[in-house]
């Protein structure tokens, strides 16, 4: 199993939140070595610093495990329908069309 997703996205969620490694280490009693070294999928987190690092970033752990859970498009398409929910009726019709068509071609 690939766990490079793990470390992908503790980045990612560190960047939206204008995080460095050095205050993420901070925030959740780790060192930044480790940080990096997850984050370049060297380690895998133990449960007790996903959860810290769930915490710190505020997100779930399964969007930081999402790629590597069974369930995780479940959890991709609700994420998508709460964004698109946030637009206003006429761009969800555009986004809507975009899908459909998508859909009609991956059919054929």
């Amino acid at each position: 199993m690939d766990y490079t997703s793990i470390g992908k996205n503790i980045k990612k969620y560190r960047l939206e939140r204008g995080l460095r490694q050095e205050a993420l280490a901070e925030m959740t009693n780790l060192s930044s070595n480790y940080i990096g070294m997850l984050e370049r999928a060297d380690k895998l987190p133990s449960l007790t610093a996903l959860i810290n690092l769930s915490n710190a970033l505020e997100v779930t752990s399964d969007m930081l495990l999402g790629d590597l859970l069974n369930e995780s498009y479940k959890i991709k398409n609700s994420l998508i329908l709460d964004k698109i929910a946030k637009l206003s009726e006429k761009e969800q019709r555009r986004i809507y069309a975009v899908i459909d068509m998508l859909l009609e071609y991956a059919e054929k």
